[in-house]
């Protein structure tokens, strides 16, 4: 099997699980479910909890302790995006080619779905306090709540968000230290939390913790600067969208102050240092080495993508 096969199988297989985890559209606020749904299964890579699951099996995790985890963090990555639509944000009219969130329900009950995502994530994560077997599994899962609050709060992905909202209406002018905040906030921040509550709740020590945050802090700047790259050096063509719209729309990113021969060093360095990392847990026990070499491929792969 190929690893394009193996990622394709393992995406499914990742769709299917959080699914499981969607409200049923019933009741006096069945509107709103049914737009949080629809913005949820609009389709989507699945990246985020795809990345949670490796990383809690390369570790030696092998219950179903994840799955709640997995779905939480896909809520919330998907309140992010319906929120990012509004009009009063990016007002954009389409996502994965349908009608986006307030298009089509409105923009007051595109709020209320963000909103309901969000709150709905965090009493999702919990459900994994009922799938504990002792008192070390209720610590770990009390751990990933306290990350996946603070990876998707004004400490991670909001505070990202906020800065780059300023520099947009041009209240802050940026720098090459805000571009790496918003960079490393706004986009690693959430593959951050993807990595560590993986090795939280498989057990996994401190120090190896710490390594997975830094991990999604290069994979992540190294995607943001690989899409920034081909913004300018792809097509339009092969990347399925206009490219120059950085340039076009006077977006600050890394290229502004190196350039792109800088920003294609930079991430080259990132990229070898993200799978240096998971390289050196090759052969250790109790590493599952088919979920390392997944991972080594995977980050490989979105590093490195041409579209």
């Amino acid at each position: 099997m190929t690893f394009k096969d193996e990622l394709t199988s393992k995406t499914i297989e990742t769709e299917e699980t959080v699914k499981k985890y969607l409200p049923k559209e019933e009741g006096f606020q069945k509107t709103v479910i049914e737009a949080m749904n629809y913005s949820f299964l609009a389709g989507g890579k699945r990246l985020r909890p795809l990345i949670m699951n490796m990383t809690y099996k390369m570790f030696g995790g092998d219950s179903s302790l994840i799955e709640p985890m997995m779905a939480a963090l896909e809520m919330i990555h998907n309140y992010s995006l319906v929120h990012d639509d509004l009009p009063e944000m990016d007002n954009d009219e389409l996502r994965r080619g349908m009608p986006t969130t307030h298009v089509k329900y409105g923009a007051g009950m595109a709020v209320l779905a963000g909103d309901g995502l969000l709150n709905y994530g965090f009493e999702t994560a919990t459900k994994a306090f009922d799938l504990c077997q002792d008192l070390d599994g209720y610590k770990r899962v009390a751990r990933a709540l306290k990350v996946l609050g603070s990876k998707a709060g004004i400490y991670g992905m909001i505070g990202g968000q906020c800065l780059d909202i300023q520099a947009e209406n041009k209240k802050v002018e940026l720098g090459l230290e805000e571009v790496r905040f918003i960079d490393l906030n706004k986009t690693a921040a959430l593959l951050q939390c993807s990595f560590m509550i993986g090795a939280i709740l498989a057990g996994a020590s401190d120090s190896d913790i710490d390594l997975m945050e830094k991990l999604g802090e290069y994979v992540g700047i190294a995607f943001q600067l690989q899409d920034d790259i081909l913004d300018i050096t792809s097509t339009t063509d092969t990347l399925g969208k206009p490219v120059g719209s950085d340039d076009k729309n006077g977006k600050v990113t890394y290229i502004t102050f190196k350039g792109i021969e800088a920003a294609t060093q930079e991430q080259k360095k990132l990229s070898k240092d993200a799978v240096d990392i998971l390289e050196g847990y090759k052969g250790k026990e109790p590493i599952n080495e088919e979920a390392r070499t997944f991972l080594v491929n995977l980050v490989e792969s979105l590093v490195n993508r041409k579209m």
